[in-house]
């Protein structure tokens, strides 16, 4: 199918329309397709700039220097994941992918810094923390306004994400897809939900996002420069009894013609705070739409979801 979701799926501006009108058009554009565009989202362009320049220069870092920073003993939370580890759940071949993880820092003695492992930084790039630990702080602030337009829309205060993202177990993932051969069968990234409240993409130049809409058919996702592109996770999808559904996604490879040429993006998994217990909003729950899931905090459910696609082993 030609037809890309930005055909179906209007751009919203977050500075051109007052809060109310916002988000009903958010919510609107999450509950039928699980999926949004945004574009006058205020984040510091030059610091995403600078954030594109330096994970391109990590990624083209000799392997076995890469691999100083492997994230394997902190179930893939921080630092690097080497190419081919990740895999969807229920898929039989792994990503053609490998990527860095910033996560929050918490203060030592905070009871929450068991759940989160703290960051690492790589020592062969002193500047990496200087852009990425702003940048990371940035997508949480960007992160934290959508999320007020979504409690709006569920009829909530608009603060009420607030409190349960607060100290959230969030993660900004850097991401590279190395080039593939011309001949190369299959997709980058095997179709997936994402586990989190919800992502925040700032997009790739080198094309491959789909989206599956409703109807079934597989959907290119191409936001104008500079926009994110929003998606519903599963953990919202759980907190709204699946009002607002979350979205299947994954990465094909380009025309051949491209499939020489890497490609990057930059998500940001918006998370609850790990001792949040998520459980199904009253106003979510009816006769015609049942209560789906059982209760489970934010921490719980993870781990769940990081066995599942193989970022860390069950015990």
């Amino acid at each position: 199918m030609s037809q890309t979701m930005i055909d179906q799926v209007p751009v919203l501006s977050m500075a051109e329309l007052d809060k109310a009108d916002f988000a009903q058009a958010f919510g609107r554009s999450f509950q039928q397709f699980g999926f949004a565009m945004v574009r006058d989202h205020g984040m510091d362009q030059p610091l995403i700039d600078a954030g594109w320049a330096m994970a391109r220069e990590f990624f083209a870092l000799l392997e076995v220097v890469k691999r100083r920073y492997d994230a394997k003993n902190n179930g893939g939370q921080r630092g690097y994941t080497a190419f081919g580890t990740e895999i969807a759940k229920g898929a039989s071949e792994n990503d053609l992918k490998e990527f860095w993880h910033v996560g929050r820092d918490l203060p030592a003695g905070d009871p929450l810094a068991q759940t989160m492992p703290p960051n690492v930084w790589p020592d062969d790039m002193p500047e990496f923390k200087a852009v990425f630990a702003p940048l990371y702080r940035e997508f949480d602030r960007v992160g934290a306004e959508l999320l007020s337009a979504i409690a709006l829309y569920l009829d909530l205060p608009e603060r009420w994400f607030d409190g349960p993202i607060d100290k959230g177990n969030s993660i900004l993932r850097l991401l590279h897809y190395p080039p593939v051969s011309p001949q190369a069968p299959g997709i980058r990234a095997g179709a997936h939900e994402d586990i989190n409240l919800i992502t925040l993409l700032l997009g790739a130049e080198e094309g491959g996002l789909e989206l599956k809409d409703r109807n079934g058919n597989w959907l290119p996702v191409v936001p104008p420069p500079g926009a994110l592109a929003i998606n519903v996770g599963d953990m919202l999808q759980r907190l709204t009894n699946h009002l607002l559904p979350s979205t299947s996604h994954r990465v094909v490879n380009p025309p051949p013609e491209r499939r020489g040429h890497s490609r990057y993006s930059m998500p940001f998994f918006l998370h609850l705070r790990p001792d949040f217990l998520i459980d199904a909003l009253p106003q979510c729950v009816s006769a015609e739409n049942p209560r789906r899931d059982p209760p489970i905090t934010a921490h719980d459910y993870l781990t769940e979801r990081l066995i599942e696609i193989g970022l860390i082993k069950k015990a």
